[in-house]
């Protein structure tokens, strides 16, 4: 029973990070200053495609999916097939929040704008921490990144600044070539990719031994009520 409670909760905090990160990132579009590296492919073909931002984001994770594939020349259909299911949640938490984010005022000026940017970074750090306290199988783009690391032996940091770069670059140059101006990248993207990793730390420090203490607080009071009881029959 403790297992599946375990579970659970692990699936909780997943499901809760995946709404957060999309949550933070539609804060970050209403802002209008530019969404974070991971966002931008995605918001970049919303803004020339004309198609809503959660159907893009399902685009863009299909073909994370697709270079997963190319790179490790074998498909693992079960992997594959579940990275699909979240990106479809993704994709969907995206829509949902972006419409919940819209009932709020638009900021208007750089003060403003400024507000949503900050919100979004926090929010989208609240998200990473529970995305990966609850140790369940990566989104697509994360799962790339491990794939470029192993494939071309590079360390998970240098491979994260590659898909980064690669991911802001295909973007502008979709936004350039559509709408002739960056679209979906901007100052925040430049301040999202030099903040966000800081503000993740800072709260991996402060509640990430705590999140797993209550994901595990089942299995740690089975494993005393056995010790209690080992000792009881010692005794």
């Amino acid at each position: 029973m403790s297992k599946r409670n375990i579970l659970l909760k692990r699936v909780v905090c997943y499901v809760l990070g995946l709404f957060l990160l999309a949550l933070g990132v539609s804060f970050s579009i209403q802002a209008d200053l530019g969404v974070s590296p991971v966002s931008s492919l995605p918001y970049a073909l919303t803004l020339t495609l004309g198609l809503s931002i959660g159907i893009t984001t399902v685009l863009a994770n299909i073909l994370f999916i697709v270079f997963q594939v190319i790179l490790n020349k074998a498909v693992d259909l079960k992997d594959f097939s579940l990275q699909l299911f979240i990106a479809f949640l993704f994709g969907f938490f995206m829509d949902a929040s972006l419409f919940l984010v819209k009932l709020l005022p638009k900021p208007e000026t750089l003060l403003g704008q400024s507000a949503y940017l900050i919100i979004s970074l926090f929010i989208v750090a609240i998200g990473l921490l529970n995305y990966f306290v609850a140790k369940l199988p990566l989104m697509p783009y994360d799962a790339l990144t491990y794939v470029i690391s192993e494939r071309f032996k590079l360390v998970f940091s240098r491979a994260k600044v590659t898909s980064d770069l690669i991911n802001v670059g295909v973007a502008g140059a979709i936004c350039l070539l559509s709408i002739q101006s960056f679209g979906s990248i901007g100052i925040g993207t430049v301040v999202a990719a030099y903040f966000l990793g800081k503000i993740l730390g800072m709260f991996m420090k402060f509640f990430k031994e705590r999140l797993e203490n209550w994901i595990n607080q089942d299995n740690q009071s089975e494993e005393n009520k056995q010790l209690i009881k080992k000792e009881e029959v010692e005794v």
